[in-house]
């Protein structure tokens, strides 16, 4: 079998310079439950099967969610050059598993303008590993599946003496003249293992067809270490990082990043006792964030000049056992989180203008959970069952005397309301595959899913244009009453390969009962009759949206396909389909990714390969009465991709970007906000424009 066509089946879809995602993680995970996305290396065998790790992932900006666009049922929600969302099966933002570098800990703003993936430079990353369909119950709690952004590291070596391992890259992008450099370096024994870490990036407003996007240039720096030293059967490792961002700009919303400081830390354990595995982990993630509205776009009148302070701390801890049990494999395990968060608004041209829009939210989780892995009769099993408890409370909304007597008001009732909430979940998951026959596995998924509403959802009690990163310029109230989300599951498909071609195709189903979305704030829409609405209304908003429960449900198709033409020629391709609806009325879901197709043929040599690709979106007109969406026209985006192994360890990229330099505007793209640019108030924000791109990697 050729190299082409095995790196074809471990579904790396996107033509040489940009695998969609592979089918085996960079561990011996059964490749029915995850998928990964490798962005450095070369191809590789392991027990299991093929990767392929191509140090030639496209360019296209510094967002490593933006990556998720290349596996199936993937997409991004873009927010700004560095607080992209990540998009699966048409659930985003905190409904899915996101971990970094396996680290959860919350973001720092309550417009998520730091989602997880924020704190995962694209220098540092090694592979993305997805939850296919669902996240285990072993790897916490979310809605659908989940996504671990895994760093680059300088591993255990094979012998006592040290040696030396790097793993770097330097690149330039020309549609937004960025920069950007990292990596990591270090030595290692089989004994103990040490590296730092690092990356820089820059960027100004990115070009499009017909102009530049203004307020849409970035900034971040990353620093930290990696470490690990074995005692026999046990290891302890550290890791531990500071990340500085910037000023970075956010058309789709009414601020823009000014700074986000942040420290990560975590202590792990794993000992291999006689007859169980043991693991253990602590960590803390504390974030400082402002971000106002006149740094990176016209300043408005003095009156109306904000700055909001925001802060989130995590602290969070796990153990837990493996062991051989009922034919297989089990583990059980508890783990739990404790997460502080602070926001408060300012005016600072006025300093008797503040108000603690989201005051001293406390939100614990404590979780147990079992799972185990064998055979049920012919088929592989993996049975899972969490059950969580959460508590929630915030502290007193204080103002400052500048406020009108409407804020005033909502603060009184706010702080003289019971706001402390405890409930529990349970989340329920099998998942069933037979064994490879004649290139063919069969596989099906069942799950019961949950999701408690985020502290913006329950404890925003000021009308406020922070939603949680919809970015749908509504404004928004919170409700203390939602309960929590509860999603039914249920997937199938299979996986084919042949000698010459490989296909997975997915249908799935998610039936979610209480799913948190806006809703009028009362029955009587535009008649401005309720302080709320009267706040509202002064901020350019007559028709404000309250987080309720209500039902949805979410449907689709996707898969990813190749086949290895003649010669060195493959085809390799990648298709999305989901569609969201309201059960409770006749609506749509807001913000849902419109089918897409990305195929892309590839000339493939010993030492260099070069890639042809062509990305279909639909229209996209099933849009959210609701949140006053826009349909959107589909557009065809076209790319070439190239790259040159130098020598071992040196390996050059290249490419030009959307070739006929169209001027498109995605769906889950947010509206602009700022009116310093050529792309018109209101109007969705265009993708970038034709340019070019080069990158020099080296690692040893």
């Amino acid at each position: 079998m050729s190299n082409a066509l095995k790196s074809g089946l471990c579904v790396a879809a996107l033509l040489s310079s940009a695998p969609f995602a592979v089918a085996q993680t960079a561990t011996d995970s059964e490749p029915a439950l995850q998928d990964v996305i490798i962005v450095t290396g070369r191809f590789q065998e392991t027990a299991t099967g093929t990767t392929m790790d191509p140090d030639l992932m496209p360019a296209e900006g510094p967002d490593v969610a933006r990556l998720m666009t290349r596996t199936p049922g993937g997409a991004l929600v873009g927010n700004g050059a560095l607080s992209g969302q990540v998009q699966y099966r048409g659930l985003f933002g905190e409904r899915l598993n996101l971990r970094v570098d396996g680290q959860h800990f919350a973001s720092g703003g309550p417009n998520l303008m730091d989602p997880a993936f924020h704190y995962a430079p694209m220098p540092l990353i090694d592979h993305l590993v997805i939850d296919r369909g669902v996240s285990p119950v072993s790897a916490g709690p979310g809605l659908g599946g989940g996504v671990d952004a895994v760093f680059k590291r300088v591993d255990y070596a094979d012998t006592a003496s040290p040696s030396l391992g790097y793993d770097l890259s330097f690149g330039a992008r020309s549609v937004d003249e960025s920069i950007a450099a990292g990596g990591v370096v270090g030595a290692a024994t089989d004994q103990w293992r040490f590296n730092l870490l690092g990356a820089y990036e820059e960027g100004d407003d990115y070009a499009y067809g017909d102009g530049s996007v203004g307020g849409s240039q970035f900034e971040r720096a990353v620093f930290g270490l990696s470490g690990g030293v074995k005692f026999g059967a046990h290891e302890l490792t550290l890791d531990a990082r500071r990340q500085n961002t910037g000023d970075s700009g956010n058309p789709p919303f009414p601020m823009d990043i000014r700074y986000f400081d942040a420290d990560f830390l975590r202590l792990g354990y794993l000992g291999d006792f006689d007859g169980f595995d043991l693991k253990a982990e602590t960590s803390s993630a504390d974030v400082a964030h402002a971000m106002n509205n006149f740094d990176l776009r016209p300043s408005p009148a003095m009156m109306q000049m904000r700055e909001s302070l925001a802060s989130a701390e995590t602290r969070s801890g796990a153990v837990s056992i493996l062991f051989s049990a009922l034919q297989g494999d089990v583990e059980l395990g508890l783990d739990g989180s404790d997460t502080t968060h602070d926001m408060q608004i300012t005016n600072p041209m006025n300093a008797e203008f503040f108000v603690g829009a989201l005051p001293d939210i406390e939100t614990t989780r404590f979780g147990a959970f079992a799972q185990w892995s064998g055979m049920i009769g012919l088929l592989n099993s993996e049975l899972g069952l969490r059950i969580d408890s959460h508590e929630s409370d915030a502290g007193t909304a204080r103002l400052g005397p500048a406020l009108p007597m409407g804020p005033t008001m909502l603060a009184m009732a706010f702080n003289n309301a019971d706001t402390s909430w405890r409930d529990e979940t349970v989340d329920v998951v099998a998942r069933f595959w037979t064994p490879e026959q004649n290139g063919l596995s069969w596989r099906v998924t069942l799950a019961r899913k949950t999701q408690v509403p985020s502290y913006l959802q329950r404890f925003g009690w000021l009308p406020l244009n922070a939603s949680g990163g919809l970015a749908d310029g509504n404004i928004y109230v919170g409700d203390l009453s939602l309960d929590p989300e509860v999603a039914w599951i249920g997937e199938a498909g299979f996986d084919y390969r042949s000698e010459r071609f490989y296909a997975r195709p997915t249908v799935f189903i998610r039936q979610i009962d209480n799913f948190v979305q806006g809703v009028p704030f009362d029955d009587t829409v535009g008649v401005i009759d309720t302080p709320q609405e009267m706040i509202a209304n002064m901020n350019g908003d007559p028709t404000p949206l309250r987080f309720a429960n209500v039902d949805a449900r979410l449907y689709g198709l996707d898969f990813d396909f190749g086949y290895d033409l003649t010669g060195p020629l493959r085809l390799d391709g990648v298709f999305s389909y989901v569609r969201g609806e309201r059960r409770d009325i006749d609506d749509n879901l807001y913000r849902i990714a419109p089918p897409g197709l990305t195929t892309a043929l590839t000339w493939e040599e010993a030492d260099w390969s070069a890639s042809f690709e062509a990305r279909a979106v639909a229209e996209q007109d099933d849009v959210s009465f609701t949140n006053s969406e826009a349909q959107t026209p589909g557009y065809v985006v076209l790319n070439l991709y190239a790259d040159w192994q130098i020598k071992p360890g040196v390996q050059l990229s290249f490419g030009i970007e959307n070739l006929l330099d169209q001027v498109y505007r995605d769906h889950l793209s947010g509206y602009n906000r700022n009116a310093d640019s050529d792309v018109a108030l209101g109007t969705r924000v265009p993708g970038a424009g034709r340019g070019g791109f080069i990158r020099l990697s080296l690692s040893n």
